[in-house]
């Protein structure tokens, strides 16, 4: 995977030209083959080619500006404007569609004649060859450079093999059997290509959205921040994992490392450094590392904190707590910690901090919770 944002604008520029060429290409010649025949399936199909050309334009320009450089109002750069790009394309798509089924039906209500030639069909078959092609370096080129905007054109050139073989069989049975089938065939090519529209605004939506990072990144993460080494030097534990998309290339990793207190702190900063340029170098992002100190085998500390485990497994075993830590006074006992709760957890974050506190306080009124939520 290519992670050079030069790279990758090339990459999305070169496809995006090809893609237009291509696309009007395919579009003259098919919209000449829809007059010269009558048919609405084969004109429909030359203007969803036209879609795609437009679609074309609007992925290159995408991948231009989100090359521009971090600026002082967009300080983590401007590559979220390539998932813009690719919901621009995914839109068009879809207002595409839906003015080729309103013609469609037209059609059905009002039949005309339909010439279907051999030149109709050559034309359709190179078509389909082309789409093919189209297809799978459209794919290709999406997944070997993480463009959210790229495959999203690879799924519409994938909808358009099937759309343009359906018009093509729809043909070859009105040549064969005189049915005609071509308002329907219009119909069919309308829903196909409004459905790979849904699917391409999925695809784009979701990072802008803010989804949830793979889970084989999570645990690349934890394998690499808890490697035995580490252990060794004094890590202790991990959490608060957050993954920060502004778009390819402009992705930020936080997350909070546990240590011993009792630890030589300028050593233990070090290894904070070493597991920082780990994380970067192998998924080409920015990671910043805060630093949690842990009072390690005290026994005031291990025995308050058995008895919160306890009040949180009885809860629900999907909770967990981390960051632990106990401060005892004159002026009484406090307990700082974090719960992780799920997002599909039956009770509010408020409840389950009310719950825990009236637990502790059972056992001694004298406590005070001092607790955070995270959600997993």
């Amino acid at each position: 995977m290519y992670r050079d944002d030069k790279v990758r604008r090339s990459y999305g520029v070169l496809c995006g030209i090809l893609g237009i060429f291509l696309n009007v290409l395919l579009c003259t010649v098919k919209f000449t083959a829809g007059v010269l025949s009558g048919s609405i399936a084969v004109t429909a199909d030359a203007f969803n080619n036209l879609s795609d050309a437009a679609s074309s334009a609007v992925t290159m320009i995408g991948f231009k500006m989100a090359g521009s450089e971090p600026d002082s109002e967009h300080p983590f750069g401007h590559g979220r404007i390539e998932y813009i790009s690719g919901l621009v394309v995914s839109i068009i798509i879809i207002l595409m569609a839906w003015e080729l089924l309103k013609e469609s039906i037209e059609r059905i209500t009002s039949p005309s004649d339909v010439v279907f030639d051999n030149v109709v069909i050559i034309i359709l078959i190179i078509s389909i060859l082309v789409k093919v092609y189209m297809a799978v370096y459209n794919f290709s080129i999406g997944k070997l450079i993480d463009s959210a905007a790229m495959k999203a054109t690879g799924i519409d050139s994938s909808s358009d093999v099937v759309v343009t073989a359906l018009v093509l069989v729809f043909g070859i049975v009105l040549r064969l059997t005189g049915i005609r089938l071509d308002g329907y065939g219009g119909m069919i090519v309308a829903l196909f290509v409004f459905w790979a529209g849904i699917r391409a605004i999925k695809e784009t939506v979701s990072p802008l959205l803010g989804k949830a990072p793979d889970p084989e990144i999570i645990t690349a993460i934890y394998e690499i921040v808890m490697s035995d080494e580490h252990k060794e030097l004094g890590i202790v534990g991990m959490h608060d994992l957050i993954v920060h998309d502004y778009g390819p290339g402009r992705v930020i990793i936080s997350l909070d490392v546990e240590v011993s207190c009792n630890g030589d702190i300028m050593e233990l900063h070090d290894i904070i450094d070493d597991i920082e340029n780990d994380i970067s170098e192998r998924f080409g992002c920015y990671v910043t590392i805060h630093m949690d100190p842990v009072l390690l085998n005290d026994p005031d500390t291990e025995r308050m904190k058995a008895i919160v485990e306890s009040i949180i497994s009885s809860m629900d075993e999907g909770l967990s707590f981390h960051d632990f830590r106990l401060s005892d006074d004159d002026r009484g006992t406090k307990l700082y910690f974090d719960v992780v709760i799920p997002y599909d957890y039956h009770m509010k974050d408020d409840e389950v901090k009310e719950h825990i506190t009236r637990e502790l306080k059972k056992i001694n009124p004298g406590y005070e919770c001092v607790i955070y939520t995270d959600k997993v």
